[in-house]
């Protein structure tokens, strides 16, 4: 492989094949494929960061996925199993809309008693009272609900979208290939049906990020595959509008195993940023890497850091837990030479900070 010609045409327009991918990541030179993801981000955003200030609400953690990777869920007779009261539910948003939060982010486990005509109320609740964006509930749960339910994915998705759902998370993706799932998440959707939720969700006109989790026992192919089913399904529908990779933590779960280096992730995401000529947004996960590396992903394609996180359960299960202040952000963002902006859930900039 010639790296240099490679990248070269890469940033010459020519679309990234799935076999030049996957020797990029296995072979690639770390800094040039870095240089090249920066070379894309400055011509689409210039020096522009962004983040928003949201909330993620896991309104339960009663699961029926048990998921090898996952050490937040409980059963639901377990002692610490909870679903939030509506009240409860409010009084985080009120929390989160006092401290200039624009979205919500609620996720939960797959919680066998919990319907179609739960999800109703409550999102027609939340909109009744609150002026927030409602970014929620990933793909699995949309098909449970289906499920128990009785009722079809495309009636689900229409029932919350008329109830006040704006868009979906890129939840439960971890690595979209089934011989993966079915080692780590044997009960959760399969990679076709999780991909069809997306594609139903966006022909309805409902838009939504797309996530991997990498780190667990994947390999640099099957993170591949995951992309380029992605990409195929956006080439089709435009209805991503960003990809966030992010580490698996092994602290607390079943499955175990070691974090992925920062070295790997970076090259990760720069290698995304070049594979993914049709979703605009790639966003750095400071939330697993921590602020140091976030700050890094920002030279290796990032154009986003997400969220500060006023609240976080799932990552914070697994015993990892960082914190940030939207000044901190701003400060973290603008230590790289760059502008930091806040967004809203649709990447429009709705505040910038003068360095």
């Amino acid at each position: 492989m010639d790296q240099q010609l490679l990248l070269h045409e890469v940033l010459e327009g020519r679309r990234l094949t799935e076999q030049e991918t996957i020797l990029l990541l296995k072979e690639g030179d770390l800094l040039a494929i870095g240089s090249a993801a920066d070379i894309v981000r400055e011509r689409l955003f210039a020096d522009t960061v962004t983040f928003i200030i949201d909330r993620n609400i896991n309104y339960t953690n009663i699961c029926t996925s048990k998921c090898r990777f996952c050490a937040f869920y409980r059963d639901k007779d377990d002692s610490e199993a909870y679903l939030l009261s509506k009240e409860e539910v409010f009084s985080k948003i009120e929390e989160t809309l006092a401290l200039g939060g624009t979205q919500i982010m609620m996720q939960g486990g797959l919680h066998p008693e919990l319907k179609i005509d739960y999800y109703e109320d409550l999102l027609r609740s939340i909109k009744e009272h609150y002026p927030i964006v409602i970014h929620s509930f990933g793909a699995p749960e949309v098909a449970y609900i289906a499920s128990i339910s009785d009722i079809s994915i495309d009636e689900v998705l229409k029932r919350l979208k008329d109830a006040g759902l704006d868009s979906l998370p890129g939840a439960g993706a971890e690595i979209l290939v089934d011989h993966y799932r079915e080692a780590v998440s044997p009960n959760k959707v399969s990679a076709d049906r999780w991909l069809d939720v997306m594609e139903r969700a966006h022909y309805l006109g409902i838009e939504s990020t797309s996530t991997m989790m990498m780190g667990g026992p994947e390999s640099v192919e099957d993170r591949i595959e995951h992309m380029s089913k992605i990409r195929r399904l956006q080439d089709r529908t435009g209805g991503f509008r960003a990809f966030i990779a992010w580490t698996y933590q092994p602290g607390h779960t079943e499955l175990g195993g070691e974090t992925v280096s920062s070295r790997e992730y970076l090259k990760t995401l720069a290698v995304a940023r070049l594979f993914f000529d049709n979703i605009k947004h790639i966003q750095g996960s400071w939330v697993t890497q921590g602020k140091d590396i976030g700050q890094l992903s920002l030279s290796f394609g990032a154009d986003d850091l997400g969220s500060i996180m006023i609240e976080e359960n799932v990552v914070r299960a697994t015993g990892v837990t960082y914190k940030m202040s939207k000044d901190e952000m701003v400060r973290l963002i603008e230590a790289t030479g760059k502008r930091a902006a806040r967004r809203n859930t649709t990447y429009e900039i709705i505040e910038r900070f003068e360095v």
